[in-house]
């Protein structure tokens, strides 16, 4: 087995297995990876917009919003993980293919995942940037122009959505600061006012359940 010298201050010269190194570097990535490839963008983009059309403020918290949308990533990508383990994971874990076998054999589900949800416009932007050969599938594009077309036609989805959510909140903001207009109400912020008719409005038409299965189908 390959192995790699490392240099540890107080240690000295150690020995280290080259998989062993690749799995660290690999993990090193996860943020990056959890961020890019995955459904975690537009849900935190259209939650970070609810907020913002609900008029809140911190609530709910970061942590809590972070939470539910790592939960929510899990929950979606659980078919594609599911694949991955199978195809690439378990196999290397048993001795029967080597990592870079397995780093092969995984990334045809995530790359079918990213493009079923990127837009050609923008596969065909990275392309051109790319000056690369067009390929003649979608299954020969290298992840280099897959992942950042994903991660712009993700931005996109997700002010989309965040857009769509704005608006009837924004209709109570103008209905409340017209009235108090009409009534020379001038000293009185319409934040203060509209914030509860914009929590009401979203209990009662059970907003989580109606924002969260949206987010969820948008990935169908």
């Amino acid at each position: 087995m390959n192995s790699v010298d490392l240099q540890v201050n107080g240690i000295g010269a150690i020995s280290a297995p080259l998989p062993i190194i690749l799995l660290m570097t690999l993990i090193s990535f996860l943020p990056a990876i959890l961020v890019t490839m995955t459904s975690f963008t537009r849900i935190a983009i259209v939650f970070h917009f609810l907020r913002q059309a609900l008029g809140t403020q911190e609530m709910p918290g970061n942590q809590v919003l972070v939470g539910l949308a790592l939960f929510l990533t899990i929950f979606i990508m659980a078919p594609v993980g599911a694949r991955i383990n199978e195809l690439a994971v378990t196999p290397v874990m048993n001795g029967e293919i080597t990592v870079n076998e397995g780093l092969s054999r995984g990334t045809p589900p995530l790359r079918e995942f990213m493009l079923k949800q990127t837009r050609e416009n923008d596969l065909k932007l990275f392309l051109e940037l790319s000056k690369a050969p067009k390929p003649k599938t979608k299954d020969e594009l290298s992840m280099t122009v897959v992942v950042p077309a994903y991660v712009i036609s993700e931005l996109k989805t997700g002010f989309q959505m965040g857009f769509f959510l704005f608006v009837p909140f924004l209709l109570i903001d103008l209905v409340v600061s017209t009235t108090l207009l009409s009534m020379g109400m001038l000293q009185l912020p319409p934040a203060m006012i509209s914030l509860p008719f914009k929590v009401l409005l979203f209990v009662m038409i059970d907003g989580w359940n109606l924002v969260v299965g949206s987010i969820v189908r948008s990935f169908a």
